[in-house]
């Protein structure tokens, strides 16, 4: 079976494993506060041309999430989030579970679109009983976006104009970020990015890592005692070097970017050649994220040699399913596939 399940399906790129392996039995101080990770941290200030940035590091997305939101909001503040947005559909209610409203926006093609934030932050601001009501205290958005669409430099930067308009922070949420600053179309760089953002992640789970996010807060005190609040919801981690290492390892000279590339890579392979056999794909996706409309036929049949994921009902007898492509996937995996998927459209049991 050939999983297109996700991308962290297997476990991480060799060279993270060489790295774990020779690191294992060198006494490290704990919590992150060791060498290995402050190299991490310099690394990723340097990519993201942040010199003074604040970083942490913390084990899963969720996790990482939840504590950076619950860091910068006060206790009656919610989150305004694309009505597809992660925090919203995929987390379990772990920000509402800290005691914060996830406020959700329509989003065409996943993107909070500024206007709709100034239309919500301003109508807010205009209410006369506004005490009575939750108060919309940051905005989270993510890149690329669960439909494995990207944003462009112009619609974050009217994002950043809109929170620095209203005072509060714009959160951007990079467990796929490698994966959007590979995508074709992508008009930014990492410190592009990270100049029209106020805090923001770059995940290695989706990317090569065992396991690891890396939490930026752009400007040093942006937020006060996170690790406390980290060391409370037990997101700090004793062994923290494992962290940095890992992140040490994809920074030290591009790995990072390159297993990002190769993912993308085979994603457009894919798209190309699910159009060729005449299948119609949901979304255009210049990421690592491949949704395609197939009937219950067709998915059976695939099912028999490959994992990927049921995405939603599309009616007339089809589905929308995702297929993900990563670091470990090969071109012959991905011929492999589009080969049955040809098979499958040609079979009178599958329509």
């Amino acid at each position: 079976m050939i999983s297109f399940l996700n991308d962290y399906s297997e476990g991480a790129h060799p060279e993270v494993l060489r790295a774990l392996s020779e690191h294992n039995f060198i006494s490290t101080p704990g919590y992150g506060e060791d060498p290995v990770t402050e190299e991490a941290r310099s690394l990723l200030r340097k990519a993201a041309d942040l010199p003074d940035a604040e970083i942490h590091f913390l084990v899963g997305g969720t996790q990482t999430n939840s504590a950076c939101i619950a860091s910068l909001l006060r206790p009656w503040e919610g989150v305004i989030s694309a009505e597809t947005g992660h925090i919203a559909q995929h987390e379990t209610g772990a920000v509402e579970a800290s005691g914060h409203k996830v406020l959700t926006l329509p989003a065409p093609e996943g993107k909070l679109r500024a206007e709709d934030v100034r239309e919500v932050l301003a109508a807010h601001r205009a209410n006369e009983i506004r005490e009575h009501t939750v108060k919309p205290g940051m905005i989270y958005v993510s890149d690329p976006t669960e439909l494995g669409t990207v944003y462009t430099g112009a619609e974050l930067s009217a994002l950043h104009g809109t929170a620095r308009e209203f005072g509060i922070p714009l959160y951007l949420d990079g467990a796929r970020l490698g994966a959007a600053l590979a995508a074709k179309g992508n008009d930014m760089t990492l410190p592009e990015i990270a100049r029209n953002v106020d805090v923001f992640t770059v995940g290695g789970t989706k990317n090569g890592m065992l396991f690891g996010e890396a939490l930026v807060f752009s400007t040093p005190g942006f937020v006060r005692d996170f690790r406390y609040l980290e060391k409370q919801r037990g997101a700090m981690l004793a062994k923290g070097w494992l962290l940095g290492l890992q992140f040490r390892t994809l920074f030290a000279d591009g790995l990072y970017f390159r297993l990002a590339e190769k993912a993308v890579r085979l994603a457009e392979r894919l798209s190309a050649g699910f159009r060729e056999s005449g299948y119609e794909l949901f979304v255009e996706s210049p990421t690592n994220q491949v949704f395609v409309l197939l009937s219950d036929g067709e998915a059976r049949y695939l099912r028999g040699k490959y994992a990927f994921e049921f995405w939603e009902k599309a009616g007339e007898g089809k589905s929308v399913y995702r297929f993900v492509t990563s670091f470990a996937r090969t071109e012959e995996e991905i011929d492999a596939l589009l080969g049955d998927a040809a098979d499958a459209k040609t079979r009178s049991d599958a329509q």
